[in-house]
């Protein structure tokens, strides 16, 4: 008699045990909320684009004759000053063509002092009135013509001596050899497109970077802007530059319009090296210590027992305030628009509305630009969580619903 007491009593106490899990276990499956506390940091509002590494003042050497090159001088990466000689094409065919306009030029004098001579010979016949005016002019013609021929035959050797100069091709400015495009023996021919026979970089401690901006976006670039880019070679590596310029001409890629933007960035360490691919972030806007509110707490969306509860106090305040409500200006209405609502947890666990005018974004966070009653460590209601059957919640934060 005595055990079975001891049953049915370790049973009822059982089933009281099973009833209290129970009831805790249906208290703990209410939605609770998932907060997180207001903090200030630094919001980066930045614009992407990739572009090609540079060399800044590079200019391309070329030649203005035709012929055989005889010597190259110089090899990649080689430092070069300005007038230094790069390059020597054969000359023997435009010494030739010297001394044939030389040649010319004395034919030229020639015939001058011929001219020269018949013509005052026809001066004196003229004035003593044995020849006729017509073989006059004949002789004064053929001395101006002879002159002409001179003035014709120095300039074909001018052109004549420069070309034989264009022989040897030399360096504009001070800079280093970043590409050579002819070997020794080959023949480079000058026509209306002049082929480049050498790429000289002014200075390799400077670069820049000419990136591609979409149409959507080229209104945030402005010049002297701060730039971030990096390059593939040195993924860990992050460089800066600046905004040098906005060109205006667009560019037209599978239907989309991008404007082409010049970054010039340092590189004291010679690093970078022009053809590279450089990934760019332009700093659009930059704030620091600022009271950032998450994206997530913008969409927030209240239950209907919270929206109650708020339109029940709204209601109790405008009967304090006597329920008129007047005629609102059209700039309070502008300035609704421009404000954002997020619910907070009071300090007694109590969900409340509360409005802030925002600032940027960085698509994570968005900056509070004014606000009367949100500050650095409140809670701010993100979302809401529901717990799981062992009454755990899934978040570190949780307060009951009303």
């Amino acid at each position: 008699m005595k055990k079975l007491i001891v049953i049915l009593a370790l049973v009822a106490v059982a089933i009281g045990a099973w009833f209290f899990v129970a009831s805790r276990g249906e208290k703990s499956g209410q939605a609770t909320f998932n907060t997180v506390k207001l903090k200030r940091g630094t919001l980066e509002n930045t614009v992407s684009s990739t572009g090609t590494l540079s060399a800044i003042g590079t200019v391309e050497v070329g030649t203005q004759v035709s012929g055989t090159l005889k010597q190259v001088l110089v090899d990649f990466n080689d430092h070069v000053k300005k007038n230094q000689l790069l390059a020597v094409l054969d000359k023997r065919v435009l010494k030739s063509a010297v001394q044939e306009a030389r040649a010319g030029l004395m034919k030229a004098h020639a015939q001058e002092e011929m001219a020269q001579a018949d013509f005052k010979r026809s001066k004196r016949l003229y004035d003593d009135r044995m020849v006729s005016e017509q073989d006059f002019v004949q002789a004064k013609t053929t001395l101006e013509t002879a002159k002409a021929s001179v003035i014709s035959a120095e300039t074909s050797l001018n052109r004549s001596q420069t070309n034989l100069n264009y022989a040897e091709i030399r360096s504009p400015i001070d800079g280093t050899i970043i590409q050579r495009n002819v070997e020794s023996g080959q023949t480079v021919a000058a026509s209306f497109s002049t082929p480049t026979l050498f790429l000289v970089a002014a200075d390799l401690s400077k670069m820049e970077i000419q990136a591609l901006v979409d149409e959507s976006d080229i209104g945030q670039i402005r010049l002297n802007q701060s730039v971030r880019f990096t390059v593939e070679a040195y993924p860990d590596k992050t460089f800066t530059g600046t905004v040098e310029q906005i060109r205006l001409q667009p560019s037209t890629v599978n239907n989309v319009v991008n404007y082409t933007v010049i970054v010039n960035a340092d590189n004291p360490d010679h690093v970078l090296l022009p053809g590279m691919t450089a990934t760019v972030d332009f700093i659009a806007q930059h704030l620091e210590n600022v009271l950032l509110v998450p994206n997530a707490a913008l969409r927030f969306k209240p239950t209907e027992a919270m929206k109650q509860t708020m339109r029940e106090q709204m209601k109790k305040r405008m009967e304090n305030s006597g329920g008129s409500q007047g005629t609102r200006p059209e700039g309070g209405r502008n300035r609704r628009r421009n404000f954002k609502m997020v619910w907070i947890l009071t300090d007694n666990g109590r969900p409340e509305m509360s409005g802030f005018v925002p600032g940027p974004t960085d698509g994570k966070y968005t900056a509070v630009k004014r606000s009367r009653r949100l500050k650095e460590g409140m809670e701010i209601i993100v979302g809401l969580n529901q717990a799981n059957s062992n009454g755990s919640s899934r978040s570190s934060f949780r307060r009951r619903l009303l």
